[in-house]
């Protein structure tokens, strides 16, 4: 009876472990797995799914800081390529003048209502005139907000009789804004204005 009792005793304690053993591997895995369920979690969030026609192609997301001069640049070209692209089309003209008043303050505004008040678009239209503009370059100062720019750049102005080439200096201030699908780079230029609009060549045709 004794040994029977022993047998019970070691059979208990033998299942005791067992279970033991069982809860502590079931509490590691768990662990594991909420871990590994973070990490995945994590790195999700930093993906991004781009569906291109029938393909899905994987981007990454980053904070915005590493791409800021990037985007300052691009905002500050985008905005001067609307501004002064000009075809003798007066909805030509009107399309890109709308698509820049989203890129900067009321001074653009200014401008471009000073231009039509002095019959400068009329001009380009009747006079068959297209301008096209190269900037050169858009040096953007970072250390204080909102960043203030300088951009250099050269327009061009063909008209049935010439060939003009002038040189053009604007400066501005960018401040942060929402990104819309008006605004992609998220900025808004403050108090814009021309510092220089020169001729620099003349081609006769």
């Amino acid at each position: 009876m004794f040994k029977q009792l022993r047998n019970i005793d070691t059979a208990f304690k033998y299942i005791r472990s067992f279970t033991i053993a069982v809860v502590i591997s079931n509490i590691i895995i768990s662990c594991f797995c909420y871990y590994k369920s973070y990490q995945l979690a994590a790195k999700v969030q930093g993906m991004i799914y781009v569906l291109y026609g029938d393909k899905v192609i994987e981007a990454f997301a980053d904070d915005r800081r590493n791409y800021l001069p990037v985007e300052a640049r691009a905002h500050v070209k985008d905005f001067h390529r609307l501004f002064f692209t000009l075809d003798p089309d007066e909805k030509i003209i009107q399309s890109n003048i709308a698509k820049s008043m989203y890129l900067a303050d009321a001074s653009a505004r200014e401008k471009y209502r000073s231009l039509k008040e002095s019959g400068f678009y009329t001009s380009v239209i009747s006079g068959n005139v297209s301008q096209r503009i190269e900037v050169d370059s858009v040096n953007v100062d970072f250390n204080q907000k909102p960043y203030y720019f300088k951009c250099y750049a050269t327009l061009q102005i063909r008209r049935p009789t010439s060939i003009t080439t002038r040189s053009l200096v604007t400066e501005g201030y960018l401040q942060d804004a929402k990104s819309t699908d008006n605004n992609s780079h998220g900025f808004l230029i403050l108090h814009w204005s021309i510092l220089r609009n020169d001729d620099i060549n003349v081609i006769n045709r």
